[in-house]
């Protein structure tokens, strides 16, 4: 039986809670980066899901995600309702912490992954459409992602695949699904014809900045203890979020003649996607190779790609998170090291073995697949459900805030000062 270290629970405590804050951060960063009208909107559009996320983890998402296992892909029932999740360690996950701890720890990324994909969905969809989609997410994609990717039995982990803190579980999983439910929802009105300019870049700031803060637990906490796993895990996030910062305001200037402050934010948080998988497994000098190249790859999907096949990936959910996150996947086959975390079975490519490479590859391709198969299936289960899964046009000419939710965000703008 597993001993608890007091001082690996607190830090735990603490990551989960930084892990928390990050998707009210995420309300923020996307919040700002929409229309005026629909700011309301996209903030709750992430922040119901700390509701939703959290009551079907307990009730059931945990338990498929990490119970003992069924084919490879899926949990059981034993842990349903947090039955038998106690204050004893569970050995097979994180022998010092409590088991419910790590279970919590855990619910905080079941709430930020289905968020993510709501970047790409904004000013358009039905807030009930989008309630039922993000519940029928969990259950069918990230439940099974967790448990392919982290749990004892799991498909991709026996195959020797590794992600340090959510490339495949989180950021592609999420991108893939982001842009197949935008291409099923279809495209705002006037999309590519009337410009769509960030209402308050300052609040995409504020997000930006607390998504960084957020991301030391997201991240430093994966090592699930408080040693030098940790503090390696913080050094390389660090250091990949600032490089990619410095890449993608280089890419602006080289391109744009200026570098602007929402390139500045979106940088750094391709830089914090990159290096999730690989922050315990890659040296530190390689997240300064991992978050430089990362800016240029992402800029360049979402102003050549995203335009030349015309898809409305809103806020570039799968620009960031998607394409982020299979660098990040590749890389972390390309540098990762035994020496530092021997969770990974073989070094990668650099180092002259090709098996991680390998495994990592084939991971992102299971990835991709199964989420892009599984979002649409859940959009045609969701259009038999409500119908209409947008909202009709002269609604969304008004603006979500007040037809989805009665409010406006701004009313000093309309006079009522």
């Amino acid at each position: 039986m597993g001993t608890i270290n007091t001082g690996d629970t607190a830090f735990i405590i603490f990551s989960a809670a930084l892990v928390f804050l990050m998707t009210p951060g995420l309300a923020l960063f996307y919040g700002g980066m929409v229309k005026r009208k629909n700011v309301l909107s996209t903030i709750m559009s992430s922040f119901f899901v700390c509701g939703l996320a959290s009551v079907l983890w307990v009730a059931v998402g945990y338990s498929l995600s990490f119970g003992a296992d069924t084919g490879g892909v899926i949990g059981n029932l034993e842990w349903a309702f947090f039955n038998g999740v106690s204050g004893v360690p569970n050995e097979s996950y994180a022998a010092t912490i409590p088991h419910a701890l790590f279970a919590a720890f855990q619910m905080m990324f079941a709430i930020i992954t289905p968020a993510l994909i709501t970047g790409a969905l904004v000013e358009r969809m039905k807030f009930s459409s989008l309630f039922i989609f993000i519940g029928l997410w969990s259950l069918i994609v990230y439940y099974p992602m967790v448990h392919m990717v982290w749990a004892e039995g799991g498909l991709l982990r026996d195959i020797g695949a590794i992600d340090f803190a959510g490339g495949n579980v989180v950021h592609i999983s999420s991108g893939v699904s982001a842009v197949v439910a935008a291409i099923i929802l279809g495209k705002r009105k006037g999309y590519g014809i009337t410009s769509s300019q960030p209402h308050n870049i300052p609040l995409v700031f504020i997000g930006a900045s607390l998504l960084w803060f957020g991301w030391f637990g997201f991240n430093g906490g994966s090592a699930l203890g408080s040693g030098e796993l940790a503090v390696h895990a913080l050094l390389t996030t660090n250091t990949s979020a600032a490089t990619a910062l410095l890449s993608w305001m280089l890419v602006e200037k080289i391109t744009r003649g200026k570098p602007t402050m929402l390139g500045a934010a979106t940088g750094a948080v391709v830089g914090l996607v990159a290096i999730t998988p690989g922050a315990g497994f890659v040296p530190i000098w390689a997240a300064l190779i991992i978050g430089f190249v990362v800016s240029p790859i992402c800029y360049f999907a979402m102003s050549v790609i995203k335009p030349k096949f015309g898809y409305d990936d809103s806020l570039d959910a799968f620009g960031c998170h998607g394409i982020g996150g299979i660098w990040g996947g590749v890389a972390t086959g390309i540098f990762a090291k035994t020496s530092i975390n021997p969770v990974a079975q073989w070094d990668g490519l650099i180092y002259g073995e090709t098996r991680l490479f390998i495994a990592q590859l084939i991971s992102i391709a299971v990835t991709i697949v199964f989420a892009a198969i599984g979002t649409a299936v859940i959009m045609f289960v969701v259009k038999l459900v409500s119908k209409e899964i947008r909202v009709s046009a002269r609604e969304e000419s008004e603006g979500l805030d007040i037809s989805q939710h009665g409010e406006s965000a701004y009313p000093s703008f309309t006079g009522m000062d």
